[in-house]
């Protein structure tokens, strides 16, 4: 579904700012791993977005990271509101992409088809 201007430019503003927000603001030690957001997709009307977050570690922190986000949901959704200027804060739901994993997973076995390994 194509999104429209104003969804992909609050789409592109909530994957910035969440991405400093979970580098300097939120303390939490159940943050874990490399944490990527891949992509925000947000409804047409901006009330709710989609967070697509990669983990790249183990399955233990790919766990306590999505639970430490869903935890902190509101006082992400309020700071995003008060940051971007929003009328209303998109309600957030946060879904685990593994698809950099599977990359880095197919960059392997291609190098060890290259080498003559496999």
């Amino acid at each position: 579904m194509p999104q429209g201007q104003r969804s992909l430019r609050v789409s592109q503003s909530i994957k910035r700012e969440l991405s400093h927000m979970i580098q300097r603001d939120i303390k939490d030690e159940r943050l874990k791993g490399l944490i990527s957001i891949v992509e925000v997709e947000c409804s047409a009307d901006c009330r709710s977005a989609k967070v697509f977050i990669s983990v790249l570690g183990s399955e233990e922190e790919e766990s306590s990271t999505m639970t430490a986000l869903v935890d902190k949901t509101g006082m992400i959704r309020g700071e995003i509101c008060r940051r971007l200027r929003l009328r209303f804060a998109p309600e957030l739901h946060f879904r685990l992409d593994r698809s950099l994993e599977r990359g880095s997973k197919v960059t392997d076995l291609l190098n060890k088809i290259e080498r003559g390994e496999v």
